[in-house]
Parts: structure tokens; sequence; C-alpha cells
């Protein structure tokens, strides 16, 4: 079981547990909230069947991760994911984030560049910025985000049954695209997850990525169910139109934000046809 430290907390190391099968051109695929690097199961394998090698791993605070106090932040993401791929000395890379995971792909391409990455895929997006403001008007407002971060404190696995019933759409989807089972193993690893990164994440949510988005100098995948919850795509995948004009911007008709999983079919293909564009 590989891990790589990031840092250290206390009397101990901060590590992140990835996987890293297969051979050929590397993928790196960045998962979302509040699940862990698994969740790509589905992208893994056909991406594997394809001839790719591929490398997931957990968030700090998520699946095998450890779980420290603090690092919270996209600055501390973005620089986890860099040890991760200055570690294994890859290069010529394709970096798909999920959710989440899409801040750690705009902000490390910002902060470290694209000399080891050849492009980038933004799934179910987070960027550019969720927060509405006077001179930003779309997005939400900061008591949304409060209330989350309250529920989340207050009973977390309260929060997080609501908070995946809405990933998955399940009033929609259930016992067709995604199984009680499914929804129950999300759970499972949801509630494993550090309670401070469950809540501290969600004020991580609202990081204003703007300026980092004219950075990128990579080709780009955006991809997003236009029935999206947790994401809107008013404030998100919508907006990354005039801000990434000359990336690839699919929209899953129906799709919920778990499009990794309830649309799978869609994604993998898109995917596969993305990771052969030079």
């Amino acid at each position: 079981m590989p891990f790589i430290d990031v840092g250290r907390e206390s009397s101990g190391p901060i590590q992140l547990h990835y996987e890293d099968h297969g051979d050929g051109p590397a993928v790196v695929l960045v998962h979302g909230y509040p699940l862990d690097g698994a969740s790509w199961e589905k992208q893994e394998a056909a991406l594997l069947a394809a001839g790719h090698r591929v490398i997931t791993y957990d968030r700090r605070g998520f699946g095998q991760s450890s779980q420290p106090a603090g690092g919270y932040d996209y600055d501390t993401f973005a620089a986890d994911l860099n040890q991760l791929l200055t570690a294994l000395d890859l290069t010529d890379v394709t970096l798909g984030g999920f959710s989440m995971g899409t801040g750690e792909v705009v902000r490390y391409l910002a902060t470290y560049g694209s000399d080891r990455i050849a492009r980038a895929a933004l799934l179910g997006p987070l960027p550019p910025f969720l927060l509405a403001t006077d001179e930003d008007p779309p997005g939400a407002p900061q008591a949304l985000f409060d209330g989350f971060a309250s529920a989340a404190a207050g009973d977390r696995p309260a929060f997080l049954t609501g908070f995946l019933n809405d990933f998955y759409n399940y009033d929609v989807y259930g016992g067709t695209r995604v199984s009680a089972d499914r929804l129950r193993a999300s759970w499972n690893t949801a509630l494993l997850a550090s309670p401070i990164a469950v809540v501290a994440c969600i004020q991580a949510w609202l990081t204003d990525f703007r300026d980092d988005l004219p950075r990128i100098d990579v080709p780009v995948l955006v991809m997003q169910g236009d029935q999206d919850r947790i994401l809107p795509p008013p404030a998100t995948g919508e907006r990354l139109r005039t801000l990434l004009p000359d990336a690839r911007h699919l929209s899953v008709e129906g799709g919920p934000h778990a499009i990794i999983w309830t649309h799978a079919d869609q994604v993998n293909q898109a995917l596969l046809e993305f990771v052969v564009v030079k």
C-alpha cells in the first residue's frame, strides 16, 4: 500500500495514500468531496483497458491518507499534488479532477505550471468562484455555506445523507443509475473521512479561481451534468465557457453531479477521446 510524505504534524508524518496501476501514458485523477480515490473505479477500469497508467490518490483528510488538523485549503492541496507528481517523476500527464478535485487541477496549473502536464479534464467543476459578491453576483450567498458547515459540524452523518442524495440525484436515479448499495457505500466512505476535513473543505469551496484560469496553457475538457445540484452549472461550468473559451465543453443531459458514476459511459468515452488529443 503506497504512501508519500507531504509534511508533518506534531510527532508524525502527513501521508497521502495513492494507487498506481498499469503502463503507458499517465493519467492522474483527483477525487471529489466527500469520497476518495477509489470513487474513480469506472474511469480507472476504462483507462487501464485502453492502455494507460492510472494514478489515483486520497486527498489529505480522506480515504486512507492522514487526517491532520489543518491544511484544508487549495494552496496546500495543490502542493500535495505537486509532491505526488514529483515523487513519481511523472511527465506528459493527463490531469483529471472531479468536483472538489477540479480545484486542485486549476490551482496546480496556475502555481506550478504545465511542465509535467499535457492536458487537463474538469468534471463537475468547482471553479471559477462559488461565492456571490457585489462585484460578482453569480453564485450563492455566504449564509448558504455557513449553513452547510453548521450542519456538517452538528450532525455529520445526517449532513452526508442529504449531501449524497443530491450528489447522485437519488430521487431521480435511485434504483436505475445508482443503487441503494452504492449510496450506502459512498456514505460509509464519507463517514470515515476526518470530521475536521468534512467541515473545513466547505470553506475551501469558496476559493476564487478566476485569476488562476488564464494561466492554464494546456488543452482542457470541461464536462458537467445539466442537473447538477451540488455545483449548479450557471455558477460553474457555464461560466467556464467564457473563462476557458478554448476548452472542449460537454454537457450531460439529465446528469447529476456524480456523472462519473451515473453517466460513466459518456464520461469514459469523452475522456478516452481526450487523452489521445495531441
